[in-house]
């Protein structure tokens, strides 16, 4: 029997956030360039595991994923049981850059996916000073409940189970078995009721369509990937943030959907190295 290591390392830092001590979880692998991965609502870092192992990225890019708060091997804060978990744009912001500081990545590419793809949106606009680039996977402006968000965190439903059913829709249908599988897995270990506070942002807090057009791409260079058989982010959406601001670079991904780097990697790949490509040839380190 043979086996083999990851060049993936993982380990814990105890860092504050929000005013607040945290111990957050962390993978990184590679040399180079940062690129910080940001992960979906209600999941983990888990969902970049392919990037995270690929050669022709970890040559040139230092890729690092952390898990929120509340998510995955990331621990509430403690008291964390009196108060309901609930996501601003503020606080989200706020935990991207406290994680930068404390594991001192300077000038990164930043890249998220749903929740991530419209968080870097808001890094872009406000922080473009911190960024190389910023890459939005699935990103839109705002997106309206197409489903009763109460089913996400019901005493008398199977939590992880439903948010589960909720995304599974999403997932493109292209997507081999085993990784759409383990993309469903993930969301069904959430810990109760963060699908829910995720959505806040997603739904209500983090809605940027009065401001997307100021976004300054000479500042901060703006790539969007969006799948095209997501109905939560659509086509259409990332369309319309391709026409509203000025240098930004949008591909529609065929076959792909809610979960691009999750559920299809050697599909997602030939959309995001022309992009990484890109960004390593023209990117320059801001003083």
């Amino acid at each position: 029997m043979s086996a083999t290591f990851e060049p993936v390392i993982g380990r814990y830092i105890r860092t504050e956030l929000l005013g607040r001590q945290h111990r957050i979880y962390v993978e990184e692998a590679g040399q180079g360039i940062p690129l910080l991965c940001l992960h979906t609502a209600g999941s983990d870092t888990r969902q970049y595991r392919n990037l995270l192992n690929d050669p022709q990225v970890l040559e040139r890019y230092r890729v690092v994923a952390f898990d929120l708060p509340w998510h995955g091997k990331s621990s509430p804060p403690a008291g964390w049981h009196d108060e309901d978990y609930k996501l601003s744009s503020a606080d989200y912001v706020a935990i991207i850059l406290g994680i930068m500081e404390a594991m001192g990545l300077d000038n990164p590419v930043v890249m998220g996916c749903s929740i991530g793809g419209r968080v870097v949106l808001h890094l872009a606009l406000h922080h473009p000073e911190r960024f190389r680039a910023a890459i939005g996977l699935q990103s839109g402006a705002h997106v309206d409940p197409y489903y009763d968000l109460s089913w996400a965190n019901r005493p008398d439903v199977h939590g992880g189970e439903a948010c589960a059913a909720i995304v599974s829709g999403l997932i493109g249908p292209l997507s081999g078995d085993a990784d759409r599988w383990e993309t469903l897995w993930h969301y069904m270990q959430g810990g109760p009721g963060i699908f829910k506070g995720d959505l806040y942002f997603y739904t209500q807090d983090g809605d940027i369509r009065d401001e997307v057009a100021k976004i300054d791409t000479s500042r901060c260079p703006l790539y969007l990937l969006t799948g095209e058989y997501d109905y939560s982010c659509t086509p259409e959406d990332t369309l319309d943030l391709k026409r509203r601001i000025a240098g930004v670079e949008a591909t529609i991904m065929p076959g792909l959907g809610h979960f691009p780097m999750s559920e299809d990697h050697v599909a997602f790949m030939a959309h995001l190295v022309p992009v990484l490509d890109k960004i390593a040839k023209t990117g320059t380190p801001k003083g």
